[in-house]
Formats: C-alpha cells, sequence, structure tokens
C-alpha cells in the first residue's frame, strides 16, 4: 500500500512542477497571434473610418458648388453666350454671375483650395476655414442635347454639364487624390 500511495505523490508531483518549455512557447505564440488579429482588425477599421470621413466631406464639398451655382443663369446676363468663362471685370467668385465663369479663363476649370488661398469655399461664396489639403475643381461644359457624354464647343449649346472634382492631399500623401465627384445637367 506504500508502494501505491508513493507512485501517486509521484505522479502529482510531476503534474505540479509547471508549464514546461515548449507549452509556454505554444501559448506565447497562440497569444501574440491574437494581439496580431487584434492590432490588424484596429488598423482596418481606422482605414474605412478614415475613407468614409474623407467620401462624406468630399460629398459636401461637391454639393456646395451646386448649391452656390443653383440659380445662377446659364450664360451672362449681359454678354450671353459670346463671351465663355468669367468676362475680364470678374475676378473671383463674389464676381461670378453666371455658370459659364466657373470654366475658368481658358476652359480648363476653376480650384478652389486652401494651398491656393481661396477655399474651399461654401454655398455662401466664403472660403471655408480648417479644410488644408481639400480642393475643389469646377468644370463647366457645353454638351449635346442628345447625348449628354458628349461635349461640344463653347456657346454652341443650351444643355450645360457642370462637373465637380473634390480632391484630397494628406501631410503624407504626394499628391492630392481625388475622393469624390459631383457632375449635373444646369438647369434651363
Amino acid at each position: 500500500m506504500r508502494k501505491v500511495q508513493h507512485a501517486r505523490q509521484g505522479r502529482i508531483s510531476a503534474s505540479a512542477r509547471g508549464f514546461t518549455l515548449i507549452e509556454t512557447a505554444l501559448a506565447t505564440i497562440i497569444i501574440g497571434t491574437g494581439v496580431l488579429a487584434i492590432v490588424s482588425a484596429h488598423q482596418a477599421f481606422f482605414k474605412q473610418n478614415e475613407w468614409s470621413t474623407h467620401a462624406s466631406t468630399g460629398q459636401r464639398l461637391g454639393n456646395e458648388i451646386r448649391e452656390l451655382t443653383l440659380h445662377l443663369p446659364r450664360h451672362d446676363p449681359v454678354t450671353g453666350t459670346s463671351y465663355w468663362g468669367p468676362e475680364p471685370t470678374e475676378f473671383d467668385v463674389e464676381d461670378f454671375d453666371d455658370l459659364d465663369d466657373f470654366d475658368g479663363e481658358d476652359g480648363d476649370g476653376v480650384t478652389f483650395s486652401a494651398a491656393l488661398g481661396n477655399g474651399p469655399i461654401s454655398a455662401l461664396g466664403y472660403p471655408m476655414t480648417d479644410m488644408a489639403g481639400w480642393s475643389q475643381r469646377v468644370f463647366v461644359e457645353n454638351v449635346d442635347p442628345f447625348d449628354l457624354t458628349t461635349i461640344v464647343a463653347d456657346g454652341l449649346s443650351d444643355m450645360v454639364r457642370v462637373r465637380v472634382i473634390v480632391e484630397y492631399q494628406g501631410g503624407a500623401d504626394d499628391a492630392p487624390r481625388e475622393i469624390t465627384r459631383v457632375t449635373w445637367i444646369a438647369p434651363g
């Protein structure tokens, strides 16, 4: 009977010794893998959250231009379709009195950005503060009334399409990246 008790005591003491080196290494690998998975999931969540924030801000900035131009005539009230782009006396957004003024002097659009010091602009035409890195590029184009994807020469059509491209350039970005586009046909 003493031998049985002694054998049981030997088994008990052998199992009470603690973890082996292999068990400890295996536990470390399992816990490390779990921590890496949590960090990876957190990083993916952060990127998704950043994207959705930029998408909503971009949509808002595009719609600010739409609201600003909503009630403007397509062509200048004085010069009509004979002059495309801002007239010689129109220097900034406060002077713009028709849609074609937003196409710029050379038809290459107008840009409003914090980097240029003139934007991005609100629906009231004022530059918004605390919008570093954001820009709004506005293009106004005459389009074929039977095919709205076909651009025609300035002043040759009553159909006017306005495109606003909203871009963002963060501190770590090499170049601005397009966030959204807002496009509409101006009401007649």
